[in-house]
């Protein structure tokens, strides 16, 4: 089955992405981070933007693989409330979620949960190794670049640890409910990511 896409949930993620980004490119620059706002925003986008979207795609196509129709929408209180906040030096971010119909057994519904956080690790991981072999090819890796590849890595590892908390809606309750193991190793490797790593 094609994953496809409507034209309303393109819009939606377009907004989210941008607010998101928009978000966090303040919280970094009211705190005094980073290389000044408009290096922030490209940090933004190129990480907290990355990893957002791409949390979202996993569900989208794991769900619309079972058969369910399954499309992101935009939480506009949410994201007004993000960047809201970001003035202040924090966010708490509810930019939206992937919305899926269709019947699904408790095993599909955690292979659906599990998928944006195993994407998270996959990024977290890609970064992180760019930030190992990049440096041997290029040399010191520029200010800006350096940036893009931690944060690229500490949100993607904090995403998807977060994300594997056991309460709902997160989607750690969903997986939990399905198989503990799966939970428990996704939850542990985010957990080694973001504190050991």
């Amino acid at each position: 089955m094609p994953i496809t896409f409507s034209e309303e949930e393109l819009n939606d993620l377009l907004w989210a992405w941008a607010a998101i980004t928009l978000a966090f490119a303040i919280v970094l620059t009211v705190r005094g981070a980073g290389l000044g706002f408009t290096a922030n925003l490209i940090v933004t986008g190129l990480t907290v933007g990355i990893a957002f979207l791409f949390h979202e795609l996993g569900h989208k196509i794991v769900a619309q693989k079972y058969g369910c129709w399954a499309e992101f929408r935009k939480f506009t209180l949410g994201l007004i409330l993000a960047l809201a906040m970001s003035f202040m030096g924090f966010i708490i971010a509810a930019p939206g979620a992937v919305m899926i119909s269709g019947f699904i057994s408790r095993e599909q519904n955690g292979k659906i949960a599990v998928a944006g956080p195993l994407v998270n690790i996959g990024l977290a991981i890609l970064f992180f190794m760019t930030g190992i072999f990049l440096p041997q090819i290029i040399g010191e890796l520029p200010a800006l670049l350096g940036q893009i590849v931690f944060y690229g890595f500490f949100i993607n590892a904090w995403l998807a640890l977060f994300n594997m908390i056991p309460f709902p809606p997160l989607d750690g309750s969903k997986v939990m409910a399905w198989s503990f193991p799966v939970w428990l190793g996704t939850a542990a490797l985010a957990g080694f990511m973001v504190f050991f790593m």
